[in-house]
């Protein structure tokens, strides 16, 4: 495996620090790991010992051997040496000289105990500047996050190891670049960013913060304060593996993966952080569960098991903030009130397993499904039923070729949406009364699309985050885009161009003039091309029911 992107997810402006702070690994903190460390320590001592067990027979053979060969060796000893090299005392050659350290001094240095020394310069009172005061100003410099930035959080696979990269983008200057990043466990699944304090310690539990939640192919969900810098472990975790002793002896017991109310069995597919109840995050898992959790305890607040496949999609309804939508591979759609575990949710049906769902940020009254084999439904969750079969869409899309792994629905500019696919191609729609209709779709070179999301702040609405499975992403600034700004020009009254005209504008890590020229190229004689194959890829993607 050489490198994979496999989601992504913006911060909004504001809510990052200016200045985030440097991780100070303290004497508590070093006790903490090391007292982790013991336990996997004594794991690994116990499978030695029944190792060492095992092969004790064999040693015994081997240490026969070991006396043979020393008993041949001290024949050696019997061998008469040579009048002449006797003066060299080769016997004793690699014996070491206890008095080695009393031998003469060297004179070009003889008078060197005569001179002072400091083990720091700042103990030296003939060195007057200090010459770190300069280098931690440029490094705080440098890590300077300013209040028109975004963050761009990208859960990254490269060359086996997995971690979360930190990106700093800049709408101005057109500059996007990695800030820090975080090591973890596992492959990433899903990446959800908390405005909640998640175990800070001086910090009140109400106050706005800047956190992500990761889940893995690992059953637990890290926690980690994005504000800090070279973290060595998360603030908290969610489930089994915050309590490592528990852990530890259930795996002695060789327990089966059995689903339970506490913490999940297997790997973490989804994470939707409540935006009013500030301290809910649900979880999805392959586990077939969701799981509520309170952050302020970061424990299992409620589980539900109203799925019979794995759980790959979250997202809380924008009005009714107790309401969950989730999307399973058993194919069905549920709405479920929170508050009501015993009750059976409302369900829609789809043709083939779910990738992701998402409500309609505009009309709370609809909410959208993508699947497997390309479509793209449109349903009212006001007519859904505890019947999934009896479910039907207002309607549906042949958005793709293949899995819609990604899409979108832009927050701030009603009937944008973005689609990504492993078919390899991003796609922008227009939804109006009568449906969809493409706008654009475009080829980034980003392999297979694995995450498109709009940035969450009006100021740079028409940005778009692009990545997949070659490892890089992207912001496509798509209102640089003619099409785009033809379909959204009246919805938006001052809809900005770019003063360089550039025509879909994407900006990257590294971007250089050959990355730039590569995705304009040909862009401008495509221009009246792309409204003739939309006009004829929407006649056949979009069936009304």
């Amino acid at each position: 495996m050489a490198s994979m992107i496999t989601t992504t997810a913006w911060v909004p402006r504001g809510f990052a620090a200016p200045f985030p702070n440097k991780y100070k690994f303290d004497e508590e903190e070093y006790e903490r790991i090391a007292a982790l460390a013991k336990l996997q320590l004594d794991d690994a001592e116990e499978d030695l010992a029944e190792a060492q067990e095992a092969e004790k027979k064999g040693s015994e053979k081997s240490d026969k051997k070991k006396v043979e060969r020393e008993t041949k060796d001290d024949d050696t000893s019997d061998i008469e040496i040579d009048d002449d090299l006797k003066e060299y005392d080769l016997e004793h050659y690699d014996d070491t000289d206890e008095e080695a350290g009393e031998g003469q001094s060297m004179g070009m240095f003889g008078n060197v105990k005569s001179l002072a020394y400091y083990e720091s310069n700042k103990e030296d009172p003939y060195i007057t500047l200090d010459p770190g005061a300069d280098e931690d100003d440029e490094e705080r410099e440098d890590l300077q996050i300013l209040a028109t930035d975004n963050l761009l959080l990208a859960a990254k696979i490269e060359d086996e190891l997995a971690h979360l990269e930190v990106y700093v983008y800049e709408d101005a200057a057109d500059n996007l670049y990695v800030h820090h990043d975080i090591m973890l466990p596992a492959i990433p699944l899903c990446v959800e960013w908390l405005d909640c304090p998640v175990n800070k310690a001086g910090v009140d539990k109400h106050s706005a913060a800047n956190f992500v939640a990761i889940g893995t192919f690992d059953p637990d969900i890290e926690i980690w304060d994005l504000d800090t810098i070279d973290c060595m472990y998360p603030n908290a975790i969610l489930g089994q593996g915050a309590n490592p002793e528990e852990e530890t002896k259930k795996k002695k017991k060789k327990k089966s993966k059995k689903a339970n109310d506490e913490y999940h069995v297997d790997a973490v597919l989804a994470l939707a952080a409540n935006r009013k109840h500030r301290n809910l995050l649900a979880s999805g898992s392959a586990d077939k569960t969701i799981k509520l959790w309170d952050l302020h305890i970061a424990k299992c607040a409620k589980s539900y098991s109203y799925h019979t496949d794995k759980v790959c999609s979250l997202a809380w309804h924008g009005v009714e903030s107790t309401v969950l939508l989730s999307g399973s591979y058993d194919r069905t759609a549920a709405i479920a009130d929170m508050r009501a575990p015993g009750e059976q949710p409302m369900r829609v049906g789809v043709e083939s397993d779910i990738e992701t769902v998402r409500w309609d940020p505009h009309d709370p009254n609809f909410f959208y499904v993508s699947t497997e084999n390309g479509i793209v439904h449109y349903f009212d969750a006001r007519k859904a039923t505890k019947d999934p079969s009896a479910s039907s869409s207002v309607w549906k899309l042949q958005a793709h070729d293949e899995s819609v792994s990604s899409f979108d629905l832009n927050p701030v500019i009603p009937g944008f949406m973005v689609t990504g696919s492993t078919d390899k191609t991003v796609k922008i729609w227009d939804i109006t009364a009568a449906g969809p209709s493409l706008v654009v779709s475009r080829d980034f070179d980003v392999g297979k699309v694995f995450s498109t999301a709009f940035a969450p702040d009006r100021e740079v609405a028409f940005r778009v985050s692009i990545a997949g499975s070659n490892g890089n992403v992207s912001v496509w600034d798509t209102s640089t885009n003619a099409g785009v700004r033809k379909a959204f020009a009246q919805k938006v009254p001052n809809l900005p161009t770019r003063e360089d005209g550039a025509e879909d504008r994407l900006v990257a890590v590294n971007n250089d003039e050959e990355e730039e020229s590569s995705s304009d190229e040909g862009e401008e004689d495509d221009e009246d091309d792309d409204s003739e194959e939309d006009s004829d890829e929407d006649g056949d993607s979009m069936d009304e029911d």
